[in-house]
């Protein structure tokens, strides 16, 4: 019988096939631009990315979103983005993954207001390039603790670049980096953890 420890076991999770990996790419590949969802989506996260850097989180409403995201912003389209029927939504992606692992990670961020569910995906929209950047280092399985290393650096890089996004919602980290992280230790860390982990470093961080 093997006498190698369970931290030293190798893993290689497929982070682009991940549920926020693929409701990122159903999104955003989308090639005709004027029907793109991911594109209304995008205007109302650079809208909100600008807003916190300016505005207390608890001041921000949909009003004030709909404002900064002139010319293309509209009361109808901020709910189609972030109402309680949105379309697309990340949290949908979730739970329709119907895994129980995925379950608990969309319940963790489970919102009541339209504002908080926004900026949830704003945050993953804001890391991504930096998530990008992770993947295209990670060159082969490596043990779970040299995987979290790397999310959790991502992390850190990303909260130093967006200091007031990254402390909004009482530092949440972007839900893609807490699936990182799960995958990273094969399921055995569960997301509440996961996510309360990264959101430490948020608050050394920034």
């Amino acid at each position: 019988m093997s006498t190698t420890t369970l931290t030293s076991l190798t893993v290689s999770p497929d982070l682009s096939n991940t549920v926020v990996a693929r409701w990122h790419r159903r999104l955003s590949a989308n090639p005709t631009a004027k029907r793109s969802h991911w594109r209304t989506k995008t205007v109302y996260f650079r809208a909100v990315a600008a807003l916190v850097t300016t505005t207390p989180t608890a001041q921000i409403n949909w009003k004030n979103i709909v404002e900064t995201a002139a010319p293309h912003g509209s009361r109808s389209t901020f709910y189609e983005v972030a109402g309680a029927h949105a379309r697309h939504p990340l949290l949908e992606a979730f739970i329709n993954d119907g895994r129980t692992e995925s379950t608990l990670l969309a319940l963790h961020y489970q919102r009541g207001d339209a504002v908080a569910k926004l900026i949830d995906e704003t945050k993953v929209w804001s890391y991504w390039a930096h998530r990008d950047r992770m993947i295209d280092a990670i060159t082969g399985p490596s043990t779970p603790e040299a995987l979290e290393a790397e999310v959790v650096d991502a992390v850190r890089k990303w909260g130093r670049a967006n200091p007031q996004l990254a402390a909004a919602l009482e530092h949440a980290p972007p839900a893609c980096a807490v699936e990182d992280l799960m995958l990273a230790h094969n399921g055995r860390l569960v997301a509440t953890r996961a996510a309360h982990l990264l959101a430490d470093e948020l608050r050394r961080t920034v």
